[in-house]
């Protein structure tokens, strides 16, 4: 007869023992905290909005402040101009566009019949002064963007002017530069409604050379309105 083939036991796997439960992490390092916060519902009136800005802690830029920036001009204002942050003497005097840039924002509005105290009302992206004046942060942006989104909503702007990179790249959540975002016409919000970018008037004070391109902006600010 054929000799029988020796069938070899299967060894069996010793049983796996399970690795020592680890620390759990404190709750602090888990991401995202749970449950996650309901959003931010800013006020829906404007005397609740001032509040609520004068007395705002949703970012870190609260603790270096001087004053909060709300924003300045009639409420019915066809144009909303904003600009990126206050300065040092925004910070001081808690309005925005004060100093010798805000001078020139005002005479460069008064070449197309426009001024903060009739028919312009400005804001800036935050409402608190970055340290050193540095350019504001993503979370600082959105910590704020209630505040200004409700300033749109109320205002119901016929247009809003951009100055500067930071607002227009904040506003239309944008990293092109300033040159691709100047000319055409851009949109916001839910409204859509229509976002014209120029150049920041402290840019203009560093730069006069092109003063004749940001008047060219103005002017096709002056077309838009005089036909909205």
């Amino acid at each position: 007869g054929h000799p029988t083939p020796s069938i070899r036991p299967r060894r069996t796997p010793p049983p796996r023992t399970p690795p020592p439960p680890a620390n759990p992490a404190p709750l602090s390092l888990l991401e995202p905290a749970a449950p996650e916060a309901p959003a931010y519902v800013a006020p829906a009136d404007w005397q609740g909005l001032a509040d609520a800005v004068a007395t705002c802690t949703r970012c870190k830029l609260c603790k270096t402040r001087t004053k909060t920036v709300f924003g300045v001009g009639p409420t019915d204002a066809p144009l909303l101009v904003i600009g990126e942050g206050p300065g040092a003497e925004e910070d001081a005097r808690g309005e925005p566009f004060v100093g010798a840039a805000g001078k020139l924002l005002d005479e460069m509005l008064k070449s197309v019949g426009r001024s903060r105290s009739s028919n312009v009302y400005i804001a800036n992206v935050v409402k608190c002064r970055p340290p050193g004046n540095r350019d504001p942060e993503s979370d600082e942006v959105a910590a704020c963007r209630p505040f200004l989104d409700r300033q749109i909503e109320l205002l119901q702007p016929k247009l809003i002017l951009a100055l500067g990179r930071i607002a227009a790249q904040r506003l239309l959540s944008s990293t092109a530069p300033l040159s691709k975002l100047r000319g055409p016409q851009h949109a916001y919000g839910p409204a859509h409604t229509p976002v014209l970018i120029s150049y920041h008037p402290a840019y203009l004070l560093r730069t006069p050379s092109d003063k004749a391109k940001s008047w060219a902006d103005l002017k096709q600010v002056h077309r838009f309105l005089a036909k909205a």
